[in-house]
């Protein structure tokens, strides 16, 4: 489900208006967040790390109402909720994209995305599984602590869809780090709010 917002009364709609027809609208922020605790409760409860912290950066977007703001045919709208569209690796060395919608319930969440991620895995060839905007697009650089991220897109398509991508995790004594950009609409949002999510996201990392 999804509701309007009124652009007449919209504190941000003098910014929307600005923003919105740049040829490259998206801005990036990279940062590094610690990920030692959730790596161990992950372990504790046996569910895949990386899709540990995929669903524990979904739960603190879905917590921030502008990364569920989406531009569609010149009007702003309000998801209730936001997937995941992930990119998946593959033994052959290609990836798949999958689809993974956002559940609170953790345990419902990670069955499906298990059985996702296999699905994508069983595949051959980039096939597309959900045509949707209510998601972020996800990707994961496990081989690289990258410092900054940048992206093939067409910019015609897809310009009010978050992009979120983790790196290469490092340790540094008994703390692990990773990587993490968040590529975001400048009409539908600033660095205020990417800086909110990066907030949470780490605050739900370091939960005991």
């Amino acid at each position: 489900m999804k509701h309007e917002i009124d652009l007449a009364s919209w504190k941000r709609r003098e910014h929307f208006e600005v923003f919105r027809n740049f040829d490259e609208p998206l801005f990036g922020i990279t940062v590094r967040v610690e990920c030692s605790v959730a790596y161990i409760k992950a372990k504790e409860a046996g569910y895949s790390f990386s899709l540990y912290y995929l669903y524990l950066s979904m739960k603190a977007a879905n917590e921030i109402e502008e990364f569920r703001y989406r531009i569609e045919d010149d009007k702003v709208v309000c998801y209730d909720s936001i997937g995941a569209g992930p990119t998946i690796f593959r033994e052959d060395e290609t990836y798949g994209c999958a689809y993974m919608p956002y559940n609170e319930d953790i345990e419902p969440f990670m069955k499906q995305a298990s059985t996702e991620v296999e699905r994508v895995k069983a595949e051959r060839g980039l096939k597309f599984p959900y045509a949707g905007e209510d998601l972020i697009h996800y990707s994961t650089v496990p081989w690289a602590d990258f410092t900054s991220v940048n992206h093939a897109r067409i910019l015609s398509k897809g310009k009010s869809i978050p992009k979120i991508t983790f790196g290469k995790i490092t340790r540094d004594g008994d703390k692990m780090w990773m990587p993490v950009d968040v590529h975001a609409n400048h009409a539908l949002m600033d660095g205020f709010h990417v800086g909110k999510f990066i907030e949470r996201f780490q605050e739900l990392l370091t939960q005991q």
